[in-house]
């Protein structure tokens, strides 16, 4: 049986391998420093930190910034994370980010070794802020600034003269979405926490339940209650139920009260669930999610079902993938800021990977093995690293070669320690315009990455494949550390 098992494994990687030529002969670096890059990685979220920064900063180009945050309001909003490359704090995908990182922090937490301080204080900036944004009852902060006003200017976030608009919901106007996502942020946080500071982890887990009562008591989309100033932005597409579900499920992990995963169960009866995971759609994080503890359901196979499902819409040997690949080996898919897919996608397979051991899925005629979702994410990671036809790392930082023009406002505009007076709206145009790289090193950054075709053009302006964010690095944090100790 062991030498059958072995015959499968390797025809297996054998097709992964014929698939992707380009990443399996001549371009795989066998000397990815993986510790590096997961360094790297959590360095990031400091360049991305608004509020009083403290003593420990390692990025020191970055400065306090948005002190007066909620003040207008008579609430302290001040801290979080931008999302983005602009000066903005939008609570949807902020949320979605900290339950990334703190999954990456309970899947693979025994692989972050020195990181693990340094991450857990990357994941208390943001919870700190959601418990600010969630301390009234009824009510939920989801967005501090302009966005219309911010996107016309180009100044560092030490800067800004923009309007600080403060954005909530509350029951006249539900937020169902951004909502259930902090409770599910709170909950996957709590533990994350729950070993290394327990009555943080209570005030988390407390807090979830009450934000997940209101998202539930209150239903309706922050589409509809804020739109204008949440959309196009972070518009939800996909409707509020996943956010419901997901956040009940990330209860149900903090819990174990049979209610949420009830309450789970019941409003994810659906036939078929897309296979997409990311800050607006929930779908195959939960299959993945609950598939885990799929043998307590009434259906016990339900969840393992639309797990496999997710498999075998993703993976390159089965016969019923519909997800594309760029002739290089990058998962891709049609939208703006790519990266997601292959970081998002690859950080599920690995997690189903340890859940699954040695079992097989069924994808059609073909068995796939979940050992082969290791080399699948693996292979993403080092075309991410710079094992593509470009030879281009898209982590800032790492790598003789990566990008230098990223369109991120505080990178491309000289820091205060070298250019103290400030700027106002359009006085940063000029440098938005050049074609220099930034001066300010945004380590451990992932940007949108190449275009179906593999080319990148390093082009400050093209947003769409240059802007980093927060939630592709996130479950890159837990993806690397398995890796570090794994290769």
């Amino acid at each position: 049986m062991a030498i059958t098992r072995l015959i499968c494994y390797l025809l297996q990687v054998m097709v992964v391998m014929m698939m992707f030529p380009m990443v399996f002969n001549g371009l795989v670096n066998a000397n990815h420093d993986y510790a590096d890059a997961l360094m790297k990685s959590i360095l990031f979220f400091e360049g991305q930190r608004s509020g009083k920064l403290p003593s420990t900063q390692r990025l020191t180009w970055r400065k306090d910034s948005a002190l007066q945050d909620g003040h207008d309001m008579g609430v302290d909003l001040v801290g979080g994370y931008y999302d983005a490359g602009d000066n903005l704090k939008f609570g949807f995908p902020m949320a979605f980010t900290m339950t990334l990182l703190a999954w990456s922090m309970i899947e693979f937490g025994e692989y972050l070794g020195p990181e693990f301080g340094h991450a857990s204080e990357a994941l208390q900036w943001g919870t700190d802020y959601l418990l600010k944004a969630t301390a009234e009852a009824n009510k939920v902060y989801v967005q501090v600034g302009d966005p219309y006003a911010d996107h016309n200017c180009w100044e560092r976030p030490e800067d800004m003269d923009t309007a600080r608009t403060v954005v909530y919901v509350d029951a006249q106007h539900p937020g169902s979405e951004v909502a259930a996502e902090i409770a599910a942020a709170l909950a996957a946080a709590s533990i994350a926490f729950r070993a290394s500071q327990s009555n943080y982890a209570d005030k988390l887990l407390q807090r979830s339940i009450q934000v997940f009562d209101f998202a539930t008591k209150y239903r309706g989309s922050y589409n509809d209650s804020v739109g204008r100033w949440v959309c196009p932005f972070y518009c939800d597409f996909s409707g509020y139920e996943d956010e419901l579900i997901w956040g009940a499920a990330w209860l149900f992990k903090a819990t174990k009260n049979v209610q949420y995963l009830n309450f789970a169960v019941i409003t994810g009866r659906k036939p078929v669930w897309p296979a997409e995971f990311g800050w607006d759609d929930k779908h195959a994080g939960i299959s993945v999610l609950l598939s885990k503890v799929y043998i307590f359901l009434k259906d016990s196979t339900e969840y393992y079902n639309k797990a496999e499902d997710f498999v075998c819409n993703t993976v390159p040997q089965s016969p019923t993938r519909t997800l594309k690949y760029s002739p290089g080996g990058l998962m891709f898919k049609p939208g703006g800021s790519n990266m997601q897919n292959p970081t998002s996608i690859s950080f599920l397979l690995l997690v189903l990977s340890r859940y699954y051991g040695q079992q097989n899925f069924n994808c059609g005629s073909v068995q796939v093995n979940p050992s082969t979702f290791v080399h699948v994410v693996k292979s993403q990671v080092d075309y991410i690293l710079g094992d593509n036809p470009l030879q281009m790392s898209y982590m800032v930082g790492y790598g003789a070669k990566f990008p230098q023009r990223i369109h991120h406002r505080g990178s491309s505009l000289p820091s205060k320690d070298t250019h103290p007076i400030g700027f106002k709206c359009k006085e940063g145009t000029p440098y938005f315009q050049s074609t220099n790289p930034n001066p300010n090193l945004l380590t451990g950054a992932l940007i949108g990455g190449p275009d179906p075709n593999d080319a990148f053009f390093d082009n400050r302006s093209d947003f769409a494949h240059s802007e980093p964010t927060t939630y592709l690095v996130a479950p890159m944090v837990g993806v690397l550390a398995y890796f570090k100790d794994n290769a």
